[in-house]
């Protein structure tokens, strides 16, 4: 049985994550849970898989937490009290979860305890994926990726390799935003904004699936993920979410990786990896599809992804480009700033960015805040 923690247990991978682990109760077992705030679902997640061990970011929601919680359920705080649970030992795999750079520090805990890795942060590979793959090969730590599309290219990549990949393409449904003109954006409500066509997803990386930086931030995580020059990862939207990524051979063979779309699958791949698990989720019904579409994204109207590619060939760029777009995107839900100011602002924080040959950690947590300390001054 694999003894499993669980990094953002309240979030839309959490919660999906647990509902693997309630199906397959003589496979998965929780032992440690770690939310950001939501203390109240945090408490009835740790009474209902019995989690010994948890961990509430927020320090204000610790005695809220301790009244819903068994007595012998450990509580950890902070921080500092998530990386705990990251690296207890009676742990054999962590589900990295939490959206942001915070989830670097955890990360990194749980790659020095020799943890396997499910991995659905992406934000920790774009702002340091060069230090954290590196430590993760040199400890011979697995990390297999969550997302849907990383997914996909990882079990493309299972059957061969990489000794014949020519390229790789890296698939998205377009986002919200897809079909709304460009001048039509800045008029949007945020709720509009949000709703995205195919994923229930966070209110944050919704809005980075409008702008089309989602797919940019992707590009960089399989960067890292498969060492790989971003040269070769190509973009194509496919609305319909049943190819979920494709990789392309020497010779002209093409590999595609298919499934609903349904975040269980390849959260449940990375759980019960390099074996799988049956499910009752509904398999592709290819007589029902009525389209199978593939376009080429509009870099005018989405500038995100050229972004993207530009910061891709320096690690402190990701970084920069990372943390102005959480920040910017934060301004953007707060109903400060319109939409189309989120990648203008960006770019404008990554002209100010003098770049830094291969920073350590704590020079890219620098620049983490450097970068939001920008986004604050030009909002303001």
């Amino acid at each position: 049985m694999k003894k499993i923690a669980i990094l953002g247990s309240t979030g839309s991978i959490g919660t999906n994550a647990l509902d693997i682990i309630a199906r397959n109760p003589d496979k998965f077992k929780v032992v440690g849970l770690a939310a950001g705030s939501n203390h109240g679902l945090l408490a009835r997640q740790a009474r209902r898989f019995g989690a010994k061990s948890v961990a509430i970011c927020d320090k204000d929601k610790y005695n809220d937490l301790k009244k819903n919680i068994f007595r012998d359920t450990r509580i950890y705080v902070g921080m500092d009290g998530v990386a705990e649970i990251a690296r207890m030992k009676n742990v054999d795999q962590v589900l990295v979860a939490i959206g942001g750079t915070s989830s670097i520090m955890p990360l990194i805990e749980a790659i020095k305890a020799g943890k396997q890795i499910a991995l659905a942060s992406k934000e920790t590979l774009v702002s340091a994926g060069g230090i954290v793959m590196d430590m993760a090969r040199n400890r011979g730590v697995d990390i297999i990726p969550v997302d849907s599309e990383h997914s996909a290219i990882f079990q493309c990549l299972m059957a061969e390799g990489k000794r014949h990949l020519r390229q790789i393409y890296l698939t998205g449904t377009g986002g919200p935003l897809r079909n709304i003109s460009k001048d039509r954006f800045d008029r949007l409500p945020v709720s509009r904004v949000i709703k995205h066509p195919k994923w229930k997803m966070g209110r944050k990386i919704t809005v980075d699936s409008a702008t089309l930086m989602n797919k940019g931030l992707e590009v960089i995580e399989a960067k890292w993920l498969f060492d790989v020059d971003t040269g070769s990862i190509r973009v194509v939207l496919h609305p319909e979410a049943f190819v979920h990524s494709m990789i392309e051979f020497d010779d002209g063979a093409i590999l595609a990786n298919m499934f609903q779309p349904d975040m269980r699958i390849p959260i449940s791949f990375a759980f019960s990896y390099p074996d799988r698990i049956k499910n009752n989720i509904p398999f592709i019904d290819f007589f029902r599809i009525k389209n199978f579409t593939f376009e080429r994204p509009d870099h005018r109207k989405f500038p995100a992804l050229r972004l993207a590619y530009k910061a891709s060939a320096s690690q402190s760029s990701c970084a920069v480009l990372n943390a102005a777009n959480e920040q910017a995107v934060s301004a953007f839900l707060n109903r400060e700033i319109r939409f189309t100011k989120i990648i203008s602002i960006v770019e404008k924080v990554l002209s100010l960015h003098r770049r830094v040959e291969r920073p350590t950690l704590d020079q890219i947590l620098g620049l983490d805040r450097w970068a939001k300390e920008q986004v604050d001054r030009l909002i303001g």
